[in-house]
């Protein structure tokens, strides 16, 4: 189940993206995390516990919001926006 539902905007372009090797779809205009949150239920696991974490101040100023992109970059969900055909991993987290 998704954290986000979106009420406005909806007549966007799609942007289809893939997220843990599965597809997914944004729209124009979306950060990942937006997207992510709008297709499931957590952004990551937690480096901490491994619980999920949907991310934490959503302006790019800490570091909870971390995926990494299908070229091995690590980005902020938050700050950057979707692009069409990006292959984006979530963390699992790890418990200590």
């Amino acid at each position: 189940m998704a954290l986000f539902k979106r009420l406005v905007e909806l007549d966007r372009p799609p942007l289809p993206f893939t997220l843990d090797g599965q597809a997914a779809s944004g729209l124009l205009g979306d950060t990942l995390l937006t997207a992510v949150l709008l297709t499931e239920e957590h952004l990551r696991g937690s480096d901490f516990s491994a619980e999920p974490r949907a991310g934490f101040c959503l302006m790019g100023a800490c570091q909870d919001c971390w995926v990494r992109l299908g070229d091995g970059r690590r980005v902020r969900a938050c700050a950057t926006a979707l692009e069409a055909g990006m292959v984006v991993s979530r963390d699992p987290g790890r418990r200590l």
